[in-house]
């Protein structure tokens, strides 16, 4: 008797080593700075660690990374913030990456500056780029990183306090976070969501963060 074996798929061996990061914001080079653009702020710095260099494709600018066996597709939609969801669900299914192996990095005025927040499932807070992505794929049930940026606006100014740039103090601690985030997101893909969100998850105290750097560079 003669059994049959279908040899496995080099590609779907990849494939199940393969994550979409993708960093929400705004394309034109005005919204560069802004509190708004910290999803492909990340993405930029990621890529430039790397040494790779983003190719213009369909709803988004993409690079690809290796690390530690795994590919990172890293993605900033071209379709600006609240149409999100069109990228995000064109590049999963382009790159077939399930809904498990993708992260969207987002702003988020409900968390203080600084402050990191990964969860695998919530809401849109409010927040237009993640309301789209929810409406396109049918459901919130996927993973997010939040990064806080505060809510000092006054009424009715949520819309321009988003598309400020950060401020001098801030500027100064946006690197060292961002560099954190870079290290969540490569522990998304090599320890898991629930063990990463254990290790990032923690208070920001801004002054105090501020108070360090200052003296480090007075030393």
């Amino acid at each position: 008797m003669f059994f049959l074996f279908k040899k496995k798929s080099k590609i779907n061996e990849v494939d199940t080593m393969k994550y979409l990061i993708v960093g929400l914001g705004n394309p034109d080079e005005k919204y560069a700075e802004t509190r708004h653009n910290i999803g492909f702020k990340v993405i930029d710095a990621f890529a430039k660690d790397s040494n790779t260099i983003f190719e213009h494709k369909r709803y988004a600018d993409v690079t690809k990374i290796k690390y530690k066996g795994r590919i990172f597709v890293l993605a900033k939609p071209m379709t600006y913030m609240n149409l999100s969801g069109k990228a995000v669900d064109y590049w999963m299914k382009k790159e077939k990456v399930s809904i498990e192996k993708t992260l969207i990095i987002v702003d988020d005025l409900a968390l203080p500056f600084g402050t990191i927040r990964l969860k695998n499932k919530g809401g849109d807070a409010g927040h237009n780029g993640l309301k789209d992505i929810i409406a396109t794929l049918g459901h919130s049930n996927f993973n997010r990183l939040r990064f806080g940026i505060g809510d000092s606006f006054s009424k009715g100014k949520q819309a321009d306090f988003v598309l400020e740039n950060w401020t001098n103090n801030e500027a100064k601690l946006l690197p060292e976070r961002i560099d954190r985030i870079i290290t969540a997101v490569k522990n998304f893909g090599t320890i898991g969501m629930d063990r990463t969100m254990n290790f990032f998850n923690k208070k920001y105290d801004f002054q105090i963060e501020l108070e360090k750097l200052n003296k480090k560079k007075d030393a």
